[in-house]
């Protein structure tokens, strides 16, 4: 059984004891967290899409943790100009564990 959601902006194809890195949710760790937006529920009798959400779906996760993602270099050139501007970016993220998922 899987299930498509969508939490901050980007979606995620998860299944029951996934671990998933998603945009920074408040809140605390071992606290649980419910995914409302639900746009896909695939189990044995069949596959239930949404238009464009599933009606009663919903995903259950427990977060593990708090971090933020690697590094990430922005590098802007000009040449001939003498120009060049460097400038880096570190996304914050909350790693959830997907412990139920109904529709």
């Amino acid at each position: 059984m899987y299930a498509v959601i969508q939490t901050g902006g980007k979606q995620y194809r998860v299944s029951e004891g996934d671990k998933i890195k998603v945009e920074k949710l408040n809140a605390a760790e071992g606290e649980p967290v419910e995914f409302d937006q639900v746009l896909m529920v695939s189990s044995d009798s069949g596959i239930k899409a949404g238009n464009p959400l599933v009606e009663g779906g919903k995903v259950a996760a427990r977060v593990i943790a708090h971090g933020r993602h690697k590094k990430i270099n922005i590098l802007k050139f000009k040449r001939r100009k003498h120009h060049m501007k460097r400038q880096g970016h570190r996304q914050d993220y909350t790693e959830v564990q997907i412990t139920g998922i109904s529709a």
